[in-house]
């Protein structure tokens, strides 16, 4: 009986291995983004401290600082810093456009073809970044934007 329970308690644990999300596993600083409709943001790594922001923006970017078992630190593209719980957060890469309206161009180089146009504030999903471009995708629209002009990536990084 004691030989059972051994077997499902290490069957239990293999489970809860798989289901580890890789994010967790990941030693910080990266990038991650808000995978949660609605967000606390904690000043410090637990629910029994307060809330210093409350976020309901889904696909946010935010750069992930550090980890206290199941809640990370978190850096917000304003600079706000604070604890969030790691299930929140999903390690799909997103980006914001900063500063004024930014480009969006057919390959990267600011002599190709302007397919699109986006407003500060836009967040959309990124990848292929390089060569200080990125491909940048906002719900279809999409094209190479100048990796300057959006924040959500390290100068100069290359993203795959």
């Amino acid at each position: 009986m004691q030989q059972r329970r051994l077997s499902i308690g290490i069957a239990a644990l293999a489970v809860l291995a798989l289901a580890t999300p890789a994010y967790a596993e990941r030693k910080p600083p990266y990038y991650a983004s808000l995978k949660a409709s609605k967000a606390r943001m904690r000043t410090g790594p637990g629910r029994n401290y307060p809330t210093n922001w409350f976020y309901q923006r889904r696909g946010l970017p935010l750069k992930v600082l550090a980890s206290y078992g199941a809640w990370l630190k978190v850096r917000d593209p304003d600079g706000a810093e604070g604890w969030m719980q790691a299930n929140l957060l999903d390690d799909k890469r997103t980006a914001i456009v900063r500063g004024g309206v930014a480009e969006l161009h057919s390959t990267p180089g600011s002599d190709s073809h302007i397919s699109w146009r986006a407003a500060p504030g836009v967040v959309g999903k990124i990848s292929a970044c390089s060569s200080g471009w990125c491909w940048f995708d906002a719900g279809g629209r999409a094209g190479y934007v100048e990796q300057a002009r959006i924040w959500g990536t390290e100068p100069g990084e290359t993203v795959r």
